[in-house]
């Protein structure tokens, strides 16, 4: 009779299985962290930007639906290598050090840093905060530069872009180091901020990193970034978040 319940026990667990293996094959994952405007940011109770909107591309061309996963930003590699995601989509940079670890896909923005600092501020350039107190955040491009290029030594780091921003309108920092266009973004929503445009800051491609091996998928996210990109579909997208 135990073993007769044992059995049982095992069918029906399969069964759930099965159940649900159906309904996460009806669903593609993307991770993302959701305070990186325009490109991902919350609005009412969804994530929006530039990220979303080519990450629900995306889950059209597989014939599934989307769904997003915010998380901490050095958590996305991570998640995607754990399987916990499909795909990042989150603003990255597509660099040598991440490609050791994961797969990416063409690129779809060129990007830049920016520094943030006060409207009356001197700073004209990285090289005015070298001897400053310079926030950063967490994994990003910005954060490498000022601990590694530039080896700023009064260094605070932030798990969001606005943390940092409120804690330079505070005057607890001189300067914040973060990609141009959300800069850009945080100038516009904060008074008594500007950003400096140093030339000096070398240019970078964002792209979505996927799981190294999972060529169907790589092959789906490029077919999709070209076809954004041939009809003109992508510099809509983009044009819709930066200049909102």
């Amino acid at each position: 009779m135990k073993k007769i319940i044992a059995l049982l026990l095992v069918a029906v667990l399969a069964v759930a299985l099965v159940s649900c293996g159906g309904e996460n094959a009806d669903v593609v994952t993307m991770g993302t962290n959701a305070a990186f405007e325009p490109f991902e940011f919350i609005e009412g109770d969804e994530i929006v930007g530039i990220d979303a909107e080519i990450g629900a591309t995306i889950a059209e061309k597989l014939g599934k639906d989307l769904k997003i996963n915010d998380m901490e930003f050095e958590s996305l590699l991570g998640a995607l290598k754990t399987d916990k995601v499909d795909f990042v989509a989150a603003g990255m940079t597509a660099n040598d050090e991440r490609r050791k670890e994961v797969d990416f896909s063409d690129t779809y923005y060129t990007a830049t840093q920016g520094i943030i600092v006060a409207e009356d501020s001197d700073i004209k350039g990285i090289d005015d905060i070298l001897d400053k107190r310079v926030g950063a955040i967490t994994g990003y491009t910005g954060e490498v530069i000022c601990t590694e290029t530039y080896k700023i030594k009064d260094m605070l780091t932030f798990k969001r872009g606005v943390d940092a921003v409120m804690e330079l309108k505070n005057g607890k920092l001189d300067a914040v180091v973060i990609d141009l266009q959300p800069a850009k973004m945080f100038v516009d929503k904060n008074e008594g901020l500007k950003v400096i445009e140093d030339p000096s800051f070398e240019a970078e491609e964002y792209a979505i990193a996927i799981k190294k091996g999972n060529t169907e998928l790589l092959e789906k996210v490029n077919e999709v970034i070209a076809e954004l990109k041939e009809t003109g579909k992508l510099d809509e997208i983009i044009n819709k978040y930066q200049n909102k």
